[in-house]
Order: structure tokens, then C-alpha cells, then sequence
């Protein structure tokens, strides 16, 4: 392969190579999720069991403890449960992503300085990663959901597209940050503390109403915050998608992940000096 090219800014060349190693990205995102349970007496197992008791913890804390109730919604403390489940189930894959990218090259060293590997690839395999336990809660999402209302609206059908542009949003995030980490280390702790501040400072535990009206100027914002909304309509409400915001916010996606992988093809070469 031709250094040069492969160092290309052109979003052609990332899909490119995107297509040319996509059996490579499979084959580390199934390593990696199995990797992680390797040993565990319950293997994958908790991979499902983690969002059932991170559903029955958040439910009791803010139903039962803080008496917390949706507006908009009923009373029921299992509405409020799957409300609150669906916006935890968006900020959980964006969390997981950002969090783990300042170190994706560093904890990959060996493949900066003894052989050829398509670096760029290392975001899209957390991504891949982190689908598979957001595709876990959505399931157990679907499971209590049929229990308790029975069967859900169509519009649930709408999920994968409501996400699309989000996905491309967390890549671009994600090489940068893969890049920044390699050069400042502190870049993870950092990383970290926003990483929570966005889940108090994001429509997960409260709806946007629930803000006095100028806040919600600041509260748009917030790049999870239309992905959430979103989800819930089409999850919870059976409401249809806002196309012309979706849309817009796949311009805004695109412009990101474009200038992450400028960002990460343009640094990537002083990587094995600094490493």
C-alpha cells in the first residue's frame, strides 16, 4: 500500500479502507467483545445482566427515592424506568466511544512501531464494540417493554436511522481524541470529566420541559441532546422524526468525522516518535 494514500485526508480514502478491511474491523470487534468476558464465569452473560440491574438501580433511585415522574407521561414508575432506560442506552454508546479513545493508540503501541496496520481503523472497532452492548440493552429494552405495555410502537422501526448520523458524530470525536491522547496524556482524565458532566447536562434523567425556556438554547447545544429526544419519540411516544434536524445534524456529523480523520491522517505520522 502506498504510505501516502493511506495517510489521505479524503473521505474516499476512508471508506476505502473501510471496505478493504472490513473483515480485519469484524474480526477485532469479535476478539474484543469476547476478550472482555474471557474467564468470567458468566461470559457474556454480563453484557446482559449489566443494563437489567443499571435499569432496576436508576429506576429505584429516581422513581422511588426522588419520587421523579415524566411530564408529559403517566405516573408509572415502569414508563419513567424505560424513558429514562432509552436516553441512558444513547449516552452509554457515546460514553463508552469517547472515553476509551485517548487511549486506543497508546494501548496499541505494537501496531504503531512493528508493523504496517491501518491505525484509522482502531475508533471503528470501539464503535463496533460498544454497538454490540447498546444492540444488549436494546434488547432488554424490548424485553421490558413487551412485559409491561406489550407490544411497541412502529415507529421503533425508525431507531436505526435516528442513530446513523450519531455514530458518524462519535467517530470523528473519536479520532481526534485517539490522536490528542497519543501527544497529551492527560487527555483521558479530562475526557472523563466531561464525559459525566454531559450526563447530568443532557435530557436523560429529565425531560427538556422540566428546564426553565432560557436554558433550552444551552441544552440544544449539547450533541446528545437531539439524538435522545429523538430516540424517545420513536421508541416511547410514537412520534415521527424530525427530518429536517436529522438531516442537519448529519451535515454537522459529517463535518466532524471528516475533521477528525483529517486531524488523525495529518498527526499519525509523529506517533512512533512519541510512543
Amino acid at each position: 500500500m502506498n504510505p501516502h494514500a493511506a495517510r489521505s485526508i479524503s473521505p474516499f480514502a476512508l471508506l476505502s479502507t473501510l471496505k478493504s478491511h472490513r473483515n480485519l474491523i469484524y474480526n477485532l470487534i469479535k476478539r474484543e467483545v469476547i476478550g472482555r468476558y474471557r474467564g468470567s464465569v458468566m461470559g457474556l452473560f454480563w453484557s446482559f445482566f449489566n443494563p437489567v440491574l443499571m435499569l432496576v438501580v436508576y429506576t429505584f433511585v429516581f422513581s422511588v427515592v426522588f419520587k421523579a415522574r415524566w411530564a408529559g407521561g403517566t405516573d408509572s414508575r415502569s414508563e419513567f424506568a424505560l424513558v429514562l432506560f432509552a436516553g441512558l442506552m444513547v449516552y452509554n454508546l457515546f460514553s463508552e466511544c469517547i472515553n476509551r479513545s485517548p487511549g486506543l493508540v497508546l494501548g496499541n503501541m505494537n501496531y504503531v512501531k512493528k508493523v504496517v496496520f491501518p491505525l484509522e481503523i482502531l475508533p471503528v472497532v470501539a464503535i463496533g464494540s460498544a454497538t454490540f452492548h447498546l444492540l444488549i440493552s436494546l434488547f432488554v429494552w424490548l424485553i421490558f417493554y413487551l412485559l409491561l405495555f406489550g407490544i411497541p410502537q412502529i415507529s421503533v422501526l425508525l431507531l436505526p436511522i435516528v442513530l446513523m448520523p450519531f455514530f458518524l458524530l462519535i467517530l470523528g470525536f473519536s479520532w481526534f481524541l485517539a490522536s490528542l491522547g497519543v501527544y497529551l496524556r492527560d487527555v483521558s482524565q479530562i475526557v472523563g470529566v466531561l464525559t459525566t458532566a454531559l450526563m447530568f447536562l443532557s435530557p436523560i434523567f429529565y425531560p427538556m420541559t422540566a428546564l426553565p425556556e432560557e436554558y433550552h438554547i444551552f441544552l440544544q447545544f449539547n450533541p446528545l441532546t437531539f439524538i435522545i429526544e429523538q430516540a424517545r419519540d420513536v421508541m416511547i411516544w410514537g412520534r415521527g422524526m424530525n427530518w429536517i434536524a436529522w438531516v442537519a445534524y448529519w451535515v454537522f456529523a459529517a463535518l466532524v468525522a471528516w475533521l477528525g480523520f483529517a486531524w488523525f491522517q495529518k498527526t499519525r505520522a509523529g506517533f512512533a516518535n512519541v510512543l
